[in-house]
């Protein structure tokens, strides 16, 4: 186990480093050939008139898009800026760089190609509007940091109208990747998994989101209480709807006591404590682990800092803590999904994704973390064990193929080789730009 005296000094240290390292790189991404430019002459292939032939193959029929641009691995990740990291409403140009970030991990963690896309509109009718328009230049549509319940509405609203994959990783994502966690940490503390006691605090779009994605793979919804500023939720809320919307008859699932009260009195006797709620720490204190069950299971995911730091869990007698944080054990964290589940679905040019795909990949996840050899302090995959991600990669297009919803089909097999090549590709070229000095690596010097 980490001592807890080194996490507390690791615990500042990212917020010093990124203050002064985001200036002086002037951002995380650049766009860069991929073809051989050699002489002008190329450029008659490349331009006009040579690419007058993929344009009437395009004509011919519009999937060959996928074959005759970069759409095919090509994602917009997209942002209205109103609930970005814990920091809130702060606007898309401050966004910004939270987007930036999201498509560097798209792009060393899965190969795949992403843009930032921070639009200045809330209106949630003209962001489906504006993302619609969008769907002729990208492969897949990452949605990010949007305020509930809006987020709802749009992420359903483009699942249906759109034919490419669209994906809200505050949601999908944060569900994928929790679901994961639980299964190996249900094993470890010798718990049924459908049988777990949940406490979510949280009811924003992740925590909503897990309860779906935790109902479809096998947990009783009776047995979970939510919990936001106003306490425990309970169908005598009056302002279920307007919380809520879409989702309000799955929130009347939950609490099949109909318990009330403040948000602290959702750890009594919960095996399982869920957090996607306001920064720590304080929020959730040592008297709150300690009302929990045996060997308690603590996910206090709250970004960026947890609910509760990990030592302060562990003392209060939590079996297991983790965060959504990298530089402390047991990051349960959507970096661990979206860029494998992206590079899957892409490379079988999927239509959307399911649910079902989901629960797939998170079994994936949680098998590849058991293969290692899970234990307290390692029960789902870190973010540098990269061939995880073609595993998810494969997992999520052979899911996509047995749905039906995969346009060039591969088997589970293909994908991974497939994956393994792409992602090798781009670590590859960027270790070697790294070593050139073509990207300087001012990381560890002192500014």
């Amino acid at each position: 186990m980490q001592d807890d005296n080194i996490l507390r000094q690791k615990a500042s240290e990212p917020l010093r480093k990124a203050e002064k390292l985001h200036p002086l790189y002037r951002g995380k991404i650049e766009i860069i050939p991929k073809v051989p430019i050699s002489n002008l002459d190329y450029f008659a292939v490349w331009y006009t008139p040579g690419v007058s032939s993929a344009c009437k193959k395009i004509v011919e029929n519009i999937d060959n898009s996928f074959e005759y641009t970069s759409r095919w691995n090509t994602v917009a990740v997209v942002s209205d800026g109103t609930r970005v990291l814990g920091l809130g409403d702060i606007g898309p140009e401050a966004a910004l760089p939270v987007m930036e970030g999201k498509a560097l991990l798209f792009k060393y963690l899965g190969g795949v190609d992403a843009f930032p896309l921070c639009l200045r509109e809330k209106d949630p009718n003209k962001i489906v509007e504006i993302v619609k328009k969008l769907e002729p230049s990208f492969g897949g549509i990452n949605l990010e940091d949007i305020e509930k319940p809006k987020c709802f509405y749009i992420l359903e609203t483009l699942r249906k109208e759109m034919e490419i994959p669209v994906w809200h990783d505050d949601q999908q994502g944060t569900a994928t990747i929790t679901l994961s966690a639980l299964y190996n940490a249900s094993k470890i503390v010798g718990k049924n998994f459908t049988d777990l006691k949940i406490f979510i605090l949280g009811a924003g779009s992740a925590g909503i989101a897990t309860l779906k994605l935790l109902i479809r793979a096998g947990i009783d919804p009776g047995k979970v209480l939510m919990a936001d500023r106003k306490g425990i939720i309970n169908k005598d809320r009056p302002d279920l709807e307007e919380k809520f919307g879409v989702y309000t008859e799955l929130i009347l699932k939950t609490n099949s006591e109909n318990k009330n009260g403040d948000y602290h009195k959702g750890f009594e006797g919960a095996d399982v404590f869920i957090g996607f709620s306001t920064p720590g720490p304080g929020v959730v204190s040592k008297d709150d682990i300690k009302k929990m069950a045996k060997d308690a299971i603590v996910f206090a995911c709250a970004n960026p800092t947890p609910e509760i730091w990990p030592w302060e869990a562990r003392e209060a007698g939590a079996r297991i803590v983790a965060t959504g944080r990298s530089d402390f054990p047991n990051q349960v964290n959507n970096s661990l999904v979206f860029p494998g589940m992206f590079r899957g679905v892409l490379d079988v040019a999927a239509r959307t994704i399911t649910d079902s795909m989901c629960i797939e990949v998170a079994k994936e996840i949680a098998k590849y973390a058991e293969e290692k050899g899970i234990h307290e302090e390692y029960i789902v995959p870190r973010m540098d064990e990269w061939d995880l991600f073609p595993r998810i990669a494969a997992a999520a297009a052979s899911s996509a193929v047995k749905e039906g919803i995969a346009r060039k089909p591969k088997t589970y097999e293909e994908e991974l080789e497939n994956a393994t090549s792409i992602i090798s590709r781009t670590r590859t070229l960027l270790e070697n730009l790294e070593k050139s000095g073509f990207i300087k690596n001012l990381f560890y010097e002192d500014h």
